[in-house]
């Protein structure tokens, strides 16, 4: 496999000077991937190309925003008619043909009756907006979230979130209890199959309803997958037995689907219907406007008409990402792209769950267009940040970009755009194997 060469002397001199100003300007905890950090600045299909001339396979896409790839031409098309007619705001203080038309589609799409969407700039502004339903229809401020859950950095979302890596404060505008989902790994659950894992967590909800909480919470807000947790996830049904649980106290469902809607986890085209369970309430972003900023709410009728204030949005749903997110959602569908995750997924998480006999993985996992890969300690088998950055850079070389997460920072994130092809499935995946085989040699030297 070929390697990326980076060229010597001038531009490499250039990028260290745009990261000298990135540094001076932007806040020091606005991290960046790689030892020496690049600038994209094109891009083509699945493929983009560096300030010094070197292209990559993208595997994360964006940090899974890039759904469709670069430059396609349904959407950049979409854009420029819109741009031509040249209205590229008008709030939501009027009537936006291209706003009704997404909306009628995500509330079908959603499976959610008499189902209605409000549209976000964001997956943060999409999760505070859904909490804002929950919290005003139940009269509470109690809200239950999972361990391990990120929902983004505003101080709602952050509120939710639990992941200490991306918690900046314990001040709260909402009173959270913690469930457990994605803890296999915790002594208490470890060796139990799913049966009884899910058992475990049932009870643990119940206790927790019975001991912590002051009369009923408003809601549950969970990622069927957990993103920037390192892609852990729930074993399925877990959310419909939890679901079955708060139905009796009153208590909502809402399904935070911005890493995981539109036919990523290849199984289903929302990541909840894994649990065979529809949620009253659903937030999605980052995919559907593959790169234009759109996100939103989809819920009940009854829940979202409830509020009793004014609202509105200035920039959500503008026309222009309206009209890429129409042909995002049209591409998908028309190209049937649920099908294809499912498909690639199953031939890109074959390959890769034999790293898992190697000292230094300690965990192989996916769904659909979605993997991780723990990094540990050889030695020890604790988890390994250190390794999992040298992985990154081991990725780069072989002219592939991944990302990275996890509660500990040691889990390699893949999720490539959803228009992956046969070829560029294989050459990804035995990219990844060729990196991490290479860090586990040198681990153990």
């Amino acid at each position: 496999m070929a390697l990326v060469e980076r060229p010597a002397g001038g531009e490499t001199e250039v990028m260290s000077e745009l990261h000298e100003r990135h540094r001076a300007v932007m806040p020091s905890w606005l991290a960046l991937n790689y030892d020496d950090p690049m600038e994209i600045v094109s891009g083509k299909g699945n493929r983009v190309t560096d300030a010094e001339g070197n292209t990559y396979l993208d595997f994360f896409a964006g940090i899974l925003t890039n759904m469709l790839g670069y430059d396609v031409a349904e959407v950049r098309e979409a854009v420029e008619r819109q741009i031509a007619r040249g209205v590229v705001h008008t709030s939501t203080l009027y009537l936006i043909r291209s706003q009704v038309e997404l909306a009628e589609k995500i509330a079908r799409l959603s499976g959610i009756p008499d189902a209605k969407v409000f549209f976000t700039n964001s997956g943060t502004e999409a999760n505070e907006t859904a909490l804002l339903l929950a919290t005003h229809a139940r009269g509470t401020d109690q809200v239950l979230a999972l361990r391990n859950s990120y929902h983004g950095r505003s101080f709602g979302a952050v509120a939710v979130t639990g992941n200490r890596a991306w918690k900046n404060s314990s001040l709260s505008p909402l009173n959270v209890h913690y469930l457990h989902g994605t803890d296999r790994d915790h002594p208490a659950f470890r060796g139990m199959d799913d049966a009884a894992y899910t058992a475990d967590c049932v009870a643990d909800l119940k206790d927790v309803l019975a001991t912590a909480v002051a009369g009923s919470p408003a809601c549950l807000i969970a990622e069927p997958v957990q993103g920037v947790g390192g892609f852990t996830m729930a074993p399925d049904g877990l959310l419909a037995a939890y679901k079955e649980v708060l139905d009796e106290h009153g208590a909502l469902l809402v399904s935070d689907e911005v890493q995981t809607g539109w036919g990523r986890t290849g199984s289903s085209f929302w990541g909840i219907g894994n649990h065979g369970v529809v949620p009253d309430a659903l937030t999605f972003a980052k995919g559907l406007g593959n790169g234009f900023a759109v996100g939103g709410v989809v819920a009940r009728g009854d829940l979202m008409d409830a509020l009793p204030a004014n609202g509105l949005s200035t920039f959500g749903g503008n026309p222009v990402a309206m009209a890429a997110a129409n042909a995002v959602v049209d591409y998908v569908l028309d190209h049937d792209l649920q099908s294809a995750a499912d498909r690639l997924g199953r031939a890109v998480l074959g390959g890769l769950t034999g790293l898992a006999e190697l000292p230094s993985v300690g965990a192989v996992r996916g769904k659909g267009l979605m993997f991780a890969v723990d990094m540990v300690d050889p030695a020890t088998g604790e988890p390994a940040p250190a390794l999992a950055a040298r992985v990154l850079e081991e990725a780069r070389r072989r002219g592939l970009l991944i990302g990275k997460g996890g509660l500990r920072g040691n889990v390699l994130r893949m999720a490539p755009p959803l228009t992956l092809s046969e070829d560029e499935a294989h050459e990804g995946r035995d990219a990844v194997i060729d990196a991490v085989r290479a860090v586990d040699a040198a681990a153990r030297a």
